[in-house]
């Protein structure tokens, strides 16, 4: 199912100011794009993305106050005649002219007016959309800040998630979620993880219930929203359990469309997996800077075999 939002949302969050009364702040926005429409002022309808945004800046305005009345409301309505459009947004606090709020008036089109500038309201319209309208998910799990790493902490209900989140918050990392974690993939290959807005700050440990952690450790020991950038899976110790132990394995998880780096840490008594996370986080680092441990090793290993068989 296609996500989207009503117009209504960016009146909210942008405190902007309705012109025309009555006008239908239902309609739906489903495309994250802003499209500014010069060239439609200018009578260029075809391929005119009508399902966006209309941010009118002080050169399309402009270019609009240059032109006749007669091709000033040709104009007018065949921009405000589309159903799919979802609002047409001023920005520089400036004035419509009287023509197009007209149209826009019969038409039910809402007329939004903006305070910014037109590049700093593109930016914050295109972030605050993206945000909204991208894919998303929802997984069992705990989401950390450890080293500016992104950390997600997988595993089966009470292996340890939580206990481990809480030993990272107290060595001075970040909580970001914990138990669930909404996954938005705000672009190709990137994912952002947060907390549900009803388990923000909150951190549950079997035997103590519930802490919340902004008021125990302080703003500091909370993060609201961070890139997913590596996978941590706890599973229990079993005897004959298959474990990679040089870590030259590069083992994916699929989360919407992105792949994750994933590494499984054995969880059994007397290790210390706050520990073992962090040196996984920066190990993950050294990894994206170019060094890789394992491979340099399994490198240095082939060259030494090749030198005693040559000699």
């Amino acid at each position: 199912m296609r996500k989207s939002i009503q117009t209504h949302k960016l009146i909210e969050e942008f405190d902007l100011v309705l012109l025309n009364p009555g006008a239908d702040i239902t309609r739906e926005i489903q495309v994250s794009d802003i499209n500014r429409p010069g060239l439609a002022l200018a009578g260029f309808f075809t391929y005119h993305p009508a399902e966006r945004v209309q941010l009118l800046g002080r050169t399309e305005l402009a270019f609009f106050n240059s032109m006749q009345e007669f091709d000033q409301r040709a104009r007018a309505d065949a921009l405000c005649r589309f159903e799919q459009t979802p609002c047409i947004v001023v920005s520089r606090d400036q004035d419509l002219p009287e023509v197009l709020l007209e149209a826009a008036s019969h038409y039910g089109l809402p007329v939004l007016r903006a305070k910014l500038n037109t590049t700093k309201l593109a930016g914050s319209l295109q972030r605050f959309l993206d945000l909204k309208l991208a894919p998303e998910t929802q997984v069992h799990g705990v989401l950390v800040d450890v080293y500016g790493i992104g950390i997600l902490i997988m595993g089966s209900s009470g292996i340890g998630k939580s206990e481990t989140a809480l030993e990272l918050i107290k060595r001075g990392h970040r909580l970001v979620a914990d138990d669930a974690v909404e996954i938005h993939q705000m672009e190709d290959e990137v994912l952002y993880g947060e907390s549900p807005d009803l388990l923000k700050n909150l951190l549950e440990i079997r035997g103590l219930g519930i802490l919340n952690v902004m008021t125990l450790f302080g703003a500091g020991a909370i993060r609201t929203r961070k890139q997913l950038e590596f996978v941590i899976r706890l599973e229990m110790w079993k005897e004959g359990m298959l474990i990679d132990r040089l870590g030259l394995d590069e083992n994916k998880i699929r989360i919407l469309d992105t792949e994750l780096p994933c590494i499984t840490l054995p969880v059994m008594p007397g290790r210390n997996l706050a520990v073992l996370i962090e040196v996984a986080a920066m190990n993950q680092r050294l990894k994206r800077m170019g060094y890789h441990a394992a491979r340099d090793l399994s490198e240095k290993l082939l060259l030494a075999i090749e030198e005693q068989e040559n000699n």
